[in-house]
């Protein structure tokens, strides 16, 4: 895969998301060896969801991830570029509002939330700057942000082995389960690509938020980045 696979334009991107949609949530849990399900509670902790929060859950798919805010009593609005896991989504889900949106111009006035979140889809937004900024933009002054994104294992060796797995064992066991096995040739590619926990947390700086610290999961294949509008 070329960088120029990894620098597709939105409209590609939810392209490929559309033709996974209906087997991506079975497909991340076998590839994350069941942690999904971990993260996303420890996502609802750093956000300190309580009954009545107005929650904007960006790059939320089929809306498994907003479950766990829902399930707190939260006012979730799951929201994602591609139609197909919104459709997926709403047969699923079908009392979650979900909202068709492109998290470069977000389709929400200012300070319409308490509280943001993206569990691992800053990546798939084309300019991930002008993405956390939107997401200031709708966040009310004092309201949380939760980035869940993969990172950069702590451990040398490990890391090592992380990589290869990423590269060659990931598009191999995604063929198997996945409709779509080069959707995820893209996401081992853009995993490497990625900043690791410290750029990451200078991204967020960058673009207005403050109070900015992470929290290492698995090993920091995961990082869970807070920032406060």
């Amino acid at each position: 895969m070329t960088r120029a696979d990894l620098d597709k334009q939105p409209a590609d991107v939810a392209g490929m998301f559309d033709r996974v949609a209906q087997r991506y949530d079975l497909t991340n849990d076998v590839l994350a060896f069941g942690q999904t399900r971990t993260w996303r509670r420890l996502v609802a902790d750093a956000l300190e969801v309580s009954p009545g929060m107005r929650i904007l859950d960006l790059a939320a798919g089929t809306g498994t991830s907003s479950e766990a805010f829902a399930a707190r009593g939260a006012q979730v609005v799951p929201c994602d570029f591609s139609l197909g896991m919104l459709q997926v989504g709403a047969q699923r889900l079908p009392h979650l509002p979900f909202v068709a949106g492109d998290g470069m111009a977000l389709p929400f006035a200012d300070s319409s939330f308490d509280a943001v979140t993206i569990s691992f889809g800053l990546r798939n937004i084309h300019d991930p700057v002008r993405g956390l900024q939107e997401l200031h933009r709708v966040t009310r002054p004092g309201g949380r942000l939760v980035v869940c994104e993969f990172s950069s294992p702590t451990w040398a060796p490990f890391r090592t082995v992380y990589l290869e797995y990423l590269m060659k064992a990931l598009p191999a066991v995604a063929k198997r389960v996945s409709s779509n096995a080069a959707a995820y040739e893209y996401l081992a590619e853009s995993i490497a690509a990625w900043p690791d926990q410290q750029g990451l947390a200078n991204l967020l700086l960058d673009t207005g938020w403050r109070n900015v610290a992470w929290r290492n999961l698995s090993g920091g294949i995961v990082a869970l980045h807070r920032g406060v509008a």
